[in-house]
Protein backbone atom coordinates (compact mmCIF):
# COMPACT_ATOMS: atom_id res chain seq x y z
CA UNK A 1 0.00 0.00 0.00
CA UNK A 2 2.86 2.53 1.07
CA UNK A 3 4.54 1.94 -2.36
CA UNK A 4 0.95 2.93 -4.45
CA UNK A 5 0.73 5.99 -2.20
CA UNK A 6 4.28 6.69 -3.89
CA UNK A 7 3.61 5.60 -6.82
CA UNK A 8 0.63 8.14 -7.06
CA UNK A 9 2.65 11.13 -4.88
CA UNK A 10 5.13 10.46 -7.74
CA UNK A 11 2.75 10.83 -10.69
CA UNK A 12 0.68 13.67 -9.19
CA UNK A 13 3.94 15.66 -8.99
CA UNK A 14 4.60 14.91 -12.61
CA UNK A 15 1.71 16.40 -13.39
CA UNK A 16 1.54 19.28 -11.68
CA UNK A 17 5.43 19.77 -12.88
CA UNK A 18 5.01 19.39 -16.58
CA UNK A 19 1.20 21.19 -16.89
CA UNK A 20 1.37 23.81 -15.47
CA UNK A 21 1.50 26.25 -18.67
CA UNK A 22 0.40 25.58 -22.10
CA UNK A 23 3.58 25.29 -24.36
CA UNK A 24 1.96 27.04 -26.98
CA UNK A 25 2.37 30.59 -24.90
CA UNK A 26 6.31 29.81 -24.48
CA UNK A 27 7.32 28.27 -27.67
CA UNK A 28 10.64 30.48 -29.06
CA UNK A 29 8.93 30.22 -32.66
CA UNK A 30 5.63 30.89 -33.23
CA UNK A 31 3.52 28.04 -34.16
CA UNK A 32 0.09 28.25 -36.74
CA UNK A 33 -3.02 29.52 -34.70
CA UNK A 34 -5.64 26.56 -33.40
CA UNK A 35 -9.02 27.25 -33.63
CA UNK A 36 -12.10 25.12 -32.06
CA UNK A 37 -16.02 25.23 -31.75
CA UNK A 38 -15.59 24.62 -28.32
CA UNK A 39 -16.24 26.51 -25.00
CA UNK A 40 -12.99 25.06 -23.51
CA UNK A 41 -10.29 22.38 -24.98
CA UNK A 42 -6.82 21.21 -23.97
CA UNK A 43 -3.93 18.52 -25.51
CA UNK A 44 -1.89 16.37 -23.51
CA UNK A 45 0.93 14.45 -24.33
CA UNK A 46 0.30 10.94 -22.01
CA UNK A 47 4.36 9.97 -21.89
CA UNK A 48 5.50 13.40 -20.65
CA UNK A 49 2.14 15.26 -18.57
CA UNK A 50 3.41 18.19 -21.27
CA UNK A 51 0.28 20.51 -22.04
CA UNK A 52 0.87 21.15 -25.42
CA UNK A 53 -2.23 23.33 -26.20
CA UNK A 54 -4.73 25.27 -24.01
CA UNK A 55 -7.85 27.55 -24.42
CA UNK A 56 -9.86 28.59 -21.39
CA UNK A 57 -8.08 25.53 -19.85
CA UNK A 58 -9.61 25.96 -16.18
CA UNK A 59 -12.93 27.23 -16.91
CA UNK A 60 -14.98 25.10 -14.63
CA UNK A 61 -17.67 24.15 -16.41
CA UNK A 62 -20.37 20.97 -16.69
CA UNK A 63 -18.66 17.94 -17.89
CA UNK A 64 -21.36 15.79 -18.33
CA UNK A 65 -20.15 11.79 -18.66
CA UNK A 66 -16.24 12.58 -18.99
CA UNK A 67 -17.14 12.13 -15.48
CA UNK A 68 -16.96 8.36 -15.76
CA UNK A 69 -13.03 8.78 -16.75
CA UNK A 70 -12.74 9.32 -13.05
CA UNK A 71 -15.06 6.63 -11.91
CA UNK A 72 -13.21 4.42 -13.81
CA UNK A 73 -9.54 4.43 -12.62
CA UNK A 74 -11.06 5.16 -9.03
CA UNK A 75 -12.79 1.73 -9.33
CA UNK A 76 -10.39 0.12 -11.17
CA UNK A 77 -7.29 1.25 -7.87
CA UNK A 78 -9.97 0.53 -5.43
CA UNK A 79 -12.12 -2.27 -6.64
CA UNK A 80 -11.24 -6.33 -7.57
CA UNK A 81 -12.00 -6.94 -11.16
CA UNK A 82 -13.33 -10.32 -11.05
CA UNK A 83 -16.03 -9.92 -8.02
CA UNK A 84 -19.31 -9.80 -8.64
CA UNK A 85 -21.27 -5.95 -8.86
CA UNK A 86 -24.85 -6.19 -7.99
CA UNK A 87 -27.52 -4.11 -8.77
CA UNK A 88 -29.42 -2.54 -6.31
CA UNK A 89 -32.36 -0.07 -6.19
CA UNK A 90 -31.16 2.95 -6.79
CA UNK A 91 -28.59 1.84 -10.04
CA UNK A 92 -31.77 -0.15 -11.12
CA UNK A 93 -33.20 1.98 -13.75
CA UNK A 94 -30.75 5.08 -13.38
CA UNK A 95 -32.21 8.18 -15.49
CA UNK A 96 -30.15 8.86 -18.80
CA UNK A 97 -27.99 6.58 -20.99
CA UNK A 98 -27.93 2.82 -19.72
CA UNK A 99 -27.06 -0.78 -20.04
CA UNK A 100 -30.16 -1.92 -19.05
CA UNK A 101 -28.93 -4.14 -15.95
CA UNK A 102 -32.03 -5.63 -13.73
CA UNK A 103 -32.53 -5.17 -10.52
CA UNK A 104 -30.47 -7.70 -8.26
CA UNK A 105 -28.48 -8.84 -11.50
CA UNK A 106 -24.78 -9.31 -11.00
CA UNK A 107 -21.86 -8.70 -12.94
CA UNK A 108 -18.05 -8.37 -12.48
CA UNK A 109 -16.91 -5.06 -12.19
CA UNK A 110 -14.74 -5.65 -15.01
CA UNK A 111 -17.20 -6.19 -17.13
CA UNK A 112 -19.47 -3.52 -15.84
CA UNK A 113 -16.88 -1.18 -16.23
CA UNK A 114 -16.85 -1.94 -20.07
CA UNK A 115 -20.52 -1.24 -19.75
CA UNK A 116 -19.81 1.92 -18.38
CA UNK A 117 -16.95 3.05 -20.78
CA UNK A 118 -18.21 2.29 -24.08
CA UNK A 119 -22.12 2.71 -23.75
CA UNK A 120 -21.61 5.55 -20.93
CA UNK A 121 -24.19 3.45 -18.66
CA UNK A 122 -25.56 5.41 -16.26
CA UNK A 123 -26.98 2.10 -13.80
CA UNK A 124 -23.47 0.83 -14.06
CA UNK A 125 -21.68 3.53 -12.80
CA UNK A 126 -23.92 3.78 -10.21
CA UNK A 127 -23.85 0.28 -8.78
CA UNK A 128 -19.76 0.42 -9.35
CA UNK A 129 -19.58 3.38 -6.82
CA UNK A 130 -22.21 1.74 -4.76
CA UNK A 131 -19.72 -1.73 -4.60
CA UNK A 132 -16.72 -0.02 -4.86
CA UNK A 133 -17.33 2.98 -1.78
CA UNK A 134 -20.22 1.18 0.28
CA UNK A 135 -22.49 3.95 -1.12
CA UNK A 136 -23.22 6.61 -4.04
CA UNK A 137 -21.74 9.14 -1.09
CA UNK A 138 -18.53 7.31 -0.10
CA UNK A 139 -17.76 6.72 -3.56
CA UNK A 140 -17.91 9.96 -4.66
CA UNK A 141 -15.78 11.01 -1.72
CA UNK A 142 -12.95 8.78 -2.81
CA UNK A 143 -13.36 10.44 -6.63
CA UNK A 144 -12.52 13.97 -5.03
CA UNK A 145 -9.74 12.73 -2.73
CA UNK A 146 -8.32 11.31 -6.38
CA UNK A 147 -8.55 15.04 -7.73
CA UNK A 148 -7.18 16.27 -5.05
CA UNK A 149 -3.73 14.09 -5.34
CA UNK A 150 -3.49 14.74 -8.87
CA UNK A 151 -3.64 18.21 -8.21
CA UNK A 152 -7.15 18.50 -10.45
CA UNK A 153 -7.45 22.11 -9.02
CA UNK A 154 -10.45 22.90 -10.71
CA UNK A 155 -12.62 19.96 -10.45
CA UNK A 156 -15.51 18.50 -7.95
CA UNK A 157 -17.64 15.81 -8.34
CA UNK A 158 -20.87 15.08 -6.86
CA UNK A 159 -21.98 12.01 -8.71
CA UNK A 160 -19.93 9.03 -10.52
CA UNK A 161 -22.24 9.63 -13.65
CA UNK A 162 -22.05 13.16 -14.36
CA UNK A 163 -25.72 13.86 -14.83
CA UNK A 164 -26.08 17.68 -14.29
CA UNK A 165 -25.86 18.39 -10.49
CA UNK A 166 -24.64 21.96 -8.42
CA UNK A 167 -21.38 21.28 -7.35
CA UNK A 168 -20.46 19.17 -10.35
CA UNK A 169 -17.71 20.21 -12.51
CA UNK A 170 -14.27 20.23 -14.07
CA UNK A 171 -11.94 21.74 -16.62
CA UNK A 172 -10.45 20.82 -20.11
CA UNK A 173 -6.76 21.09 -18.40
CA UNK A 174 -8.14 18.86 -14.98
CA UNK A 175 -9.49 16.20 -17.50
CA UNK A 176 -6.90 16.12 -19.91
CA UNK A 177 -4.52 15.48 -17.05
CA UNK A 178 -6.59 12.99 -15.28
CA UNK A 179 -7.14 11.18 -18.67
CA UNK A 180 -2.93 11.07 -19.48
CA UNK A 181 -2.69 9.57 -15.59
CA UNK A 182 -5.67 6.92 -16.52
CA UNK A 183 -4.13 5.80 -19.24
CA UNK A 184 -1.22 4.33 -17.69
CA UNK A 185 -3.32 1.74 -16.28
CA UNK A 186 -3.46 -1.24 -18.71
CA UNK A 187 -7.01 -2.30 -17.54
CA UNK A 188 -8.31 1.43 -18.52
CA UNK A 189 -6.28 1.80 -21.65
CA UNK A 190 -7.28 -1.60 -23.06
CA UNK A 191 -11.34 -0.52 -21.96
CA UNK A 192 -11.28 2.31 -23.81
CA UNK A 193 -9.99 1.27 -27.02
CA UNK A 194 -12.09 -1.60 -27.25
CA UNK A 195 -14.72 -1.01 -30.27
CA UNK A 196 -16.94 -4.00 -29.25
CA UNK A 197 -17.48 -6.12 -26.21
CA UNK A 198 -19.48 -9.07 -25.34
CA UNK A 199 -20.61 -9.89 -21.42
CA UNK A 200 -22.32 -12.92 -19.80
CA UNK A 201 -25.84 -12.16 -19.28
CA UNK A 202 -27.75 -13.87 -16.25
CA UNK A 203 -31.17 -13.03 -17.25
CA UNK A 204 -31.67 -14.05 -21.16
CA UNK A 205 -30.08 -16.61 -23.82
CA UNK A 206 -28.18 -13.81 -25.63
CA UNK A 207 -24.73 -12.13 -24.29
CA UNK A 208 -24.53 -8.60 -23.56
CA UNK A 209 -23.50 -6.86 -26.58
CA UNK A 210 -21.81 -2.92 -26.66
CA UNK A 211 -20.41 -1.17 -29.29
CA UNK A 212 -18.36 1.61 -28.07
CA UNK A 213 -20.29 5.51 -28.62
CA UNK A 214 -16.69 6.88 -30.11
CA UNK A 215 -16.88 7.73 -32.82
CA UNK A 216 -13.05 8.64 -33.32
CA UNK A 217 -12.00 5.10 -32.73
CA UNK A 218 -13.21 4.86 -36.06
CA UNK A 219 -12.81 8.60 -37.84
CA UNK A 220 -9.34 9.25 -37.17
CA UNK A 221 -6.20 6.95 -37.39
CA UNK A 222 -4.13 5.28 -34.66
CA UNK A 223 -7.23 6.53 -31.82
CA UNK A 224 -7.69 4.62 -28.70
CA UNK A 225 -10.06 6.19 -26.63
CA UNK A 226 -11.23 7.90 -24.53
CA UNK A 227 -15.20 8.94 -23.68
CA UNK A 228 -17.67 10.91 -24.70
CA UNK A 229 -20.67 13.03 -23.24
CA UNK A 230 -23.64 14.84 -23.39
CA UNK A 231 -26.39 16.69 -21.24
CA UNK A 232 -28.89 19.41 -21.94
CA UNK A 233 -26.96 22.02 -20.27
CA UNK A 234 -23.20 20.85 -20.32
CA UNK A 235 -23.99 20.24 -24.23
CA UNK A 236 -21.59 17.97 -26.47
CA UNK A 237 -18.45 16.86 -24.96
CA UNK A 238 -15.09 14.88 -25.72
CA UNK A 239 -11.97 12.85 -24.44
CA UNK A 240 -10.16 11.31 -27.22
CA UNK A 241 -6.76 9.75 -27.55
CA UNK A 242 -4.29 8.56 -30.20
CA UNK A 243 -1.16 6.99 -31.03
CA UNK A 244 1.30 7.67 -33.84
CA UNK A 245 4.93 6.77 -33.88
CA UNK A 246 4.83 5.62 -30.20
CA UNK A 247 3.41 9.14 -28.66
CA UNK A 248 -0.38 9.35 -27.26
CA UNK A 249 -2.13 12.36 -26.60
CA UNK A 250 -5.61 13.16 -25.56
CA UNK A 251 -7.64 16.18 -26.68
CA UNK A 252 -10.75 17.29 -24.77
CA UNK A 253 -13.30 19.53 -25.62
CA UNK A 254 -16.18 21.06 -23.58
CA UNK A 255 -19.08 22.07 -25.23
CA UNK A 256 -18.12 21.91 -28.72
CA UNK A 257 -20.83 21.15 -31.26
CA UNK A 258 -18.30 20.28 -33.67
CA UNK A 259 -16.07 17.75 -31.55
CA UNK A 260 -14.96 15.00 -34.04
CA UNK A 261 -13.53 17.08 -36.69
CA UNK A 262 -11.91 19.52 -33.90
CA UNK A 263 -10.69 16.42 -32.35
CA UNK A 264 -9.18 15.26 -35.81
CA UNK A 265 -7.61 18.98 -36.33
CA UNK A 266 -6.35 18.95 -32.73
CA UNK A 267 -4.81 16.11 -32.70
CA UNK A 268 -3.01 16.26 -36.30
CA UNK A 269 -1.55 19.75 -34.81
CA UNK A 270 0.08 17.63 -32.16
CA UNK A 271 1.57 15.10 -33.55
CA UNK A 272 3.29 17.51 -36.25
CA UNK A 273 4.53 20.53 -34.31
CA UNK A 274 5.23 18.65 -30.85
CA UNK A 275 6.70 15.17 -31.66
CA UNK A 276 8.30 12.67 -29.25
CA UNK A 277 11.87 13.44 -29.05
CA UNK A 278 14.12 10.46 -26.89
CA UNK A 279 16.79 12.82 -25.27
CA UNK A 280 18.52 9.91 -23.21
CA UNK A 281 18.27 6.52 -23.23
CA UNK A 282 18.77 3.80 -20.63
CA UNK A 283 22.20 2.85 -20.16
CA UNK A 284 23.71 5.60 -21.24
CA UNK A 285 27.06 7.01 -19.51
CA UNK A 286 27.23 10.06 -18.50
CA UNK A 287 30.29 11.93 -19.80
CA UNK A 288 33.47 12.29 -17.19
CA UNK A 289 31.84 10.04 -14.33
CA UNK A 290 31.42 6.73 -13.93
CA UNK A 291 27.64 6.32 -13.81
CA UNK A 292 25.06 5.99 -16.24
CA UNK A 293 21.44 6.96 -16.28
CA UNK A 294 18.87 4.65 -15.16
CA UNK A 295 16.02 5.20 -17.87
CA UNK A 296 15.19 6.77 -21.23
CA UNK A 297 13.80 9.96 -21.32
CA UNK A 298 11.23 12.09 -23.89
CA UNK A 299 9.68 15.09 -24.29
CA UNK A 300 7.35 16.72 -26.89
CA UNK A 301 9.83 19.38 -28.15
CA UNK A 302 8.29 22.37 -30.30
CA UNK A 303 9.84 23.92 -32.93
CA UNK A 304 13.50 25.14 -31.72
CA UNK A 305 12.84 23.84 -28.17
CA UNK A 306 15.42 20.65 -27.94
CA UNK A 307 18.28 23.24 -28.79
CA UNK A 308 17.91 25.06 -25.43
CA UNK A 309 17.62 21.85 -23.05
CA UNK A 310 20.40 22.39 -20.64
CA UNK A 311 20.79 19.20 -18.11
CA UNK A 312 21.99 19.38 -14.98
CA UNK A 313 24.00 16.69 -12.79
CA UNK A 314 22.87 16.57 -9.23
CA UNK A 315 25.17 13.91 -7.00
CA UNK A 316 24.38 12.74 -3.63
CA UNK A 317 26.04 13.92 -0.76
CA UNK A 318 28.05 10.42 -0.18
CA UNK A 319 28.55 10.75 -4.02
CA UNK A 320 30.71 13.88 -4.23
CA UNK A 321 32.61 12.67 -0.92
CA UNK A 322 33.41 9.49 -2.69
CA UNK A 323 32.31 7.70 0.08
CA UNK A 324 30.03 4.50 -0.13
CA UNK A 325 25.95 5.35 0.74
CA UNK A 326 23.19 2.82 1.09
CA UNK A 327 21.15 3.49 -2.08
CA UNK A 328 21.81 0.70 -3.73
CA UNK A 329 23.81 2.09 -6.34
CA UNK A 330 21.93 5.28 -6.98
CA UNK A 331 24.34 8.71 -6.71
CA UNK A 332 22.33 11.08 -7.64
CA UNK A 333 20.36 12.52 -10.95
CA UNK A 334 20.23 14.65 -14.20
CA UNK A 335 17.81 17.36 -13.33
CA UNK A 336 16.61 18.27 -17.51
CA UNK A 337 15.38 22.24 -18.47
CA UNK A 338 14.01 24.03 -20.77
CA UNK A 339 14.15 27.38 -21.11
CA UNK A 340 14.65 27.54 -17.23
CA UNK A 341 11.90 25.63 -16.38
CA UNK A 342 12.06 22.21 -15.34
CA UNK A 343 11.16 19.94 -17.40
CA UNK A 344 12.46 16.13 -15.43
CA UNK A 345 14.53 14.00 -13.88
CA UNK A 346 16.83 11.21 -14.76
CA UNK A 347 18.39 9.39 -11.48
CA UNK A 348 21.86 7.94 -12.03
CA UNK A 349 23.61 5.17 -11.20
CA UNK A 350 26.91 3.54 -10.50
CA UNK A 351 28.01 1.87 -13.43
CA UNK A 352 27.10 -1.82 -13.24
CA UNK A 353 24.52 -1.03 -10.45
CA UNK A 354 21.26 -2.71 -11.18
CA UNK A 355 18.64 -0.02 -12.76
CA UNK A 356 15.64 -0.61 -11.50
CA UNK A 357 12.91 -2.34 -14.75
CA UNK A 358 10.08 0.09 -16.06
CA UNK A 359 7.45 -2.70 -17.09
CA UNK A 360 5.41 -2.39 -19.89
CA UNK A 361 4.12 1.11 -21.16
CA UNK A 362 3.64 2.27 -17.87
CA UNK A 363 5.30 4.31 -18.80
CA UNK A 364 8.77 3.94 -21.16
CA UNK A 365 10.97 7.43 -20.86
CA UNK A 366 8.14 9.20 -18.77
CA UNK A 367 8.38 12.15 -16.25
CA UNK A 368 4.97 10.81 -15.04
CA UNK A 369 6.52 7.41 -14.44
CA UNK A 370 4.90 5.70 -11.67
CA UNK A 371 8.04 3.65 -11.22
CA UNK A 372 10.32 6.06 -12.01
CA UNK A 373 12.85 5.77 -9.23
CA UNK A 374 13.76 9.52 -8.87
CA UNK A 375 14.76 9.37 -5.44
CA UNK A 376 16.12 6.96 -2.96
CA UNK A 377 12.94 6.25 -1.75
CA UNK A 378 12.20 5.68 -5.66
CA UNK A 379 14.83 3.47 -5.76
CA UNK A 380 14.22 1.88 -2.58
CA UNK A 381 10.37 1.15 -3.31
CA UNK A 382 12.00 -0.72 -6.58
CA UNK A 383 14.53 -2.93 -4.74
CA UNK A 384 11.71 -4.21 -2.26
CA UNK A 385 9.23 -5.32 -4.50
CA UNK A 386 12.67 -7.33 -6.62
CA UNK A 387 13.55 -8.70 -3.55
CA UNK A 388 9.74 -9.52 -2.04
CA UNK A 389 7.20 -9.26 -4.37
CA UNK A 390 8.52 -10.95 -7.72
Amino acid sequence: MWIKSITRWIVAAALMLTCSVPVSAQSGQALPELHTHAQAAALIDVTSGRLLYSTHGDDELRIASLTKIMTAIVAIEHGDFKKPVKVSKNAFGKEGSSIYLKLGEEMTLENMLYGLMLRSGNDAATAIAEHVGGSEEGFVYLMNEEAKQLGLAHSHFANPHGLDADGHYSSANDMAKLTAYALHNPLFREIVKTPTKKAPNPNESWDYKWDNKNKMLRLYDGADGVKTGYTKKAFRCLVSSATRGGQQLVAVTLNDGDDWNDHGKMLDYGFEYFPLTSLMEKGEPVKGYDLVVSNSFQYPFGPSEKEKVENKLVLHQAAREGSADTSFGLRGEIQIYLEGRQIGTVPVYQKGSYLPELKGRNPVASTLASEHPGTFTGALSEVFKKLFLQ
